[in-house]
């Protein structure tokens, strides 16, 4: 127990000698910290919310305006028989009024309706609901197949156009991915910084110590007798930059993610990793990244 306070005593000891490139090392750690606080989250939500838009994706059957409702069944009953179609859903014109006011406003579509003289313009439809995502290019062309001259034939007389929502589904993944690349480099670049300010900070303080390196070595100090204060001193660097980072996370937590989750429902429905989990994950990772620092540099300036 006396060496482990020993150890502990030394480490802040040399923390002290080197100030200036042990706050620059505790900075560095701090802001990586907080990137990797941030980026998990971020990308946990984004993925999740992809994956969301992808299993909510259906193909939108219309049909012409002068189609009736027994033409729109029969032509539902046509989609039912399609490989790989999970369910269908019929939406009458009522229905899609209805839909349109929650989605636009009551406001706008009440004037619009004044407009047309109280008349309903939009058409019967059709939702398509696929067993699987990938698989609506495969049911598209199945309900509107190419005919005998190359152009499109429905399978229903009444249906006039078929569209689904994949392109704002690649564009949410395309922002998506190029979000996780540019954290991703962000990360990596200051992970490495942070490696290597940690290993500059334990190189100057066996520089600052090298007499009593040699004396210890003299007298029969074991070999790990002399690194553990580095070691220690290395944790102690990453230990503290993540726990000040922690502690910012945590006032932006109950300061404003908080409060927001609680007016805006948007916002309480993203599904993202838990904060005890987070601040494991995060003081693991300042653990894994102070080892290596303090490793890297004892094996190349500590040679015992």
């Amino acid at each position: 127990m006396r060496r482990v306070f020993f150890f502990i005593a030394e480490a802040f000891r040399a923390l002290r000698r080197s100030a200036s490139p042990s706050l620059a090392a505790i900075v560095t750690v701090v802001m990586t910290t907080l990137l990797l606080g941030v980026f998990i989250p971020v990308i946990k939500a984004s993925s999740t919310t992809t994956q969301n838009v992808q299993n909510q994706l259906a193909l939108y059957v219309y049909m012409f305006p002068d189609a009736t409702t027994k033409d729109a069944k029969a032509a539902q009953q046509k989609i039912n028989k399609i490989p790989h179609v999970a369910r269908t859903d019929f939406i009458s014109k009522e229905q899609g009024l209805k839909q349109l006011k929650n989605e636009v406003g009551p406001g706008a579509i009440g004037q619009g309706i004044t407009q047309l003289h109280g008349q309903n313009p939009l058409p019967l439809a059709v939702v398509v609901h696929p067993d699987d995502a990938d698989n609506l290019p495969a049911i598209e062309d199945a309900i509107v197949p190419p005919g005998p001259n190359g152009k499109p034939k429905p399978i229903s007389s009444g249906i006039e156009q078929v569209t689904n929502g994949q392109k704002a589904a690649d564009t949410i993944r395309t922002v998506t991915n190029a979000v996780k690349i540019v954290l991703s480099v962000i990360a990596v670049l200051l992970l490495i910084i942070s490696l290597l300010l940690i290993a500059n900070t334990i190189r100057l303080s066996i520089y600052a110590r090298r007499r009593e390196v040699e004396v210890m070595r003299l007298v029969g100090a074991t070999n790990w007798f002399i690194r553990w204060p580095f070691v220690i001193e290395g944790l102690i660097v990453g230990l503290a930059g993540a726990a000040i980072a922690v502690g910012m996370l945590w006032v932006g937590k109950i300061t404003i993610i908080d409060p927001l989750s609680a007016n805006f429902a948007l916002i309480d429905n993203f599904s993202t990793v838990g904060f005890v989990p987070l601040i494991i994950v995060l003081l693991g990772a300042s653990i894994v990244v102070s080892m290596l620092g303090s490793g890297l540099t004892l094996r190349r300036f500590l040679r015992i």
